[in-house]
């Protein structure tokens, strides 16, 4: 089932998500949703939060990468409770966007490499060190977990020039070509 994807302004995208156990209700099937809503909204990745679930559960796929980064053909991965244990490597700039910020897309330094602890979707406890364009998207997915998003690291000169942008959302404004749920 295709979710409303939550937009700025709503307040659980700024909560602190929650981790989840083994018996949290219709995990296989909200997750399998949350695939499907990202992969409708054309996105690499989707946190819980931003369909409206203050929980730590992501879900990413980098398959639509694959033309650019062929080891990522195929690869379609459901995080739970996962935390950044550390963050190393250098600073490397990018241009982010996110689903719950329609319409704009800002440079971004991220750090190119990061240790994670995480469950997959059987409960198995990973922990693993992740590199280059997968540990950008990590580190975007798990900042919504944790109430940040990409906007929060933008220089004050750059959230100043799309603030325009943002009281549109906030004034419920956004336009996308997937079902939102907006501020009201």
């Amino acid at each position: 089932m295709i979710l409303p994807i939550y937009v700025y302004g709503q307040p659980v995208l700024r909560e602190q998500a929650k981790d989840i156990t083994p018996d949290y209700p219709n995990l296989k099937e909200l997750i399998a949703n949350m695939f499907e809503t990202m992969r409708q909204a054309d996105g690499v990745g989707l946190a819980a939060p931003q369909i409206g679930l203050p929980i730590r559960v992501v879900v990413i796929t980098l398959d639509p990468s694959s033309d650019e980064y062929p080891e990522f053909k195929d690869f379609n991965k459901a995080y739970i409770n996962p935390h950044i244990l550390e963050t190393g490597g250098e600073e490397v700039s990018m241009e982010e966007g996110c689903l719950s910020l329609p319409g704009i897309h800002e440079s971004v330094k991220r750090a190119n490499e990061i240790r994670v602890k995480y469950m997959d979707e059987d409960f198995v406890e990973h922990e693993e060190t992740v590199t280059g364009y997968l540990a950008r998207v990590m580190q975007h997915e798990f900042d919504h977990l944790d109430g940040k998003m990409f906007i929060d690291h933008l220089s004050p000169l750059r959230k100043q020039m799309i603030r325009g942008r943002l009281n549109a959302m906030l004034k419920g404004k956004a336009r996308s070509s997937y079902r939102m749920k907006q501020v009201k």
